[in-house]
């Protein structure tokens, strides 16, 4: 039934596919979810920016920023740099900003600095030190500017902007004075 044709001299009729064979194409992107990320070893520090277009998975140190499509930092790893990914998970110690789609940071995480993100997920035993923003893109959002905590903004007047150079902008007047004299000098009981 499904045999060769009986050897009667005659071939066996050849059937003809009504539509071609598509031939695979190489994919110009890897999916993340079908790749092997890129490891950084534990024995292994990096200094400088790493770029990806799929996962990075970090046990080492590094020193510099990261630009990925997803990226994993692992228990003992160090991040000293801005992480910029789709998906971002915390295992280990960051210190920098952080803009991602979604970012989970887990039990043995330690993040010093902002956090822009679209979902946030953070468990229980996480430490978490700065800012985090929700923001429909944080991949393209501008930054907010960071704070500069005075001793007048300690006292209930409100924080002023840092300038480029991480400076705090001036105050229109007064500018840490009491009375005329520092904030700091002794005042008499006779004023």
């Amino acid at each position: 039934m499904f045999s060769k044709a009986k050897d009667t001299g005659t071939p066996a009729p050849q059937r003809q596919s009504a539509a071609p064979v598509p031939q695979p194409t190489p994919q110009s992107k890897r999916s993340s979810k079908a790749s092997v990320p890129s490891i950084i070893s534990s024995d292994l520090t990096v200094i400088g920016t790493l770029n990806a277009s799929g996962d990075i998975q970090i046990d080492g140190k590094i020193e510099g920023d990261i630009n990925t499509q997803s990226c994993t930092v692992g228990e003992k790893a160090v991040v000293n740099g801005e992480i910029r990914a789709e998906e971002c998970t915390i295992r280990g110690h960051v210190i920098g900003q952080i803009r991602a789609l979604k970012v989970h940071l887990a039990t043995t995480a330690h993040v010093e600095g902002d956090i822009l993100h679209h979902a946030l997920a953070v468990e229980t035993g996480a430490f978490f030190e700065g800012n985090c923003r929700h923001s429909d893109d944080p991949l393209n959002a501008e930054a907010p500017r960071p704070q500069v905590m005075t001793n007048a903004a300690r006292q209930g007047e409100a924080p002023r902007q840092a300038m480029g150079n991480g400076a705090a902008a001036p105050r229109p007047s007064g500018g840490g004075l009491l009375g005329g004299k520092p904030a700091n000098a002794p005042t008499s009981a006779a004023e």
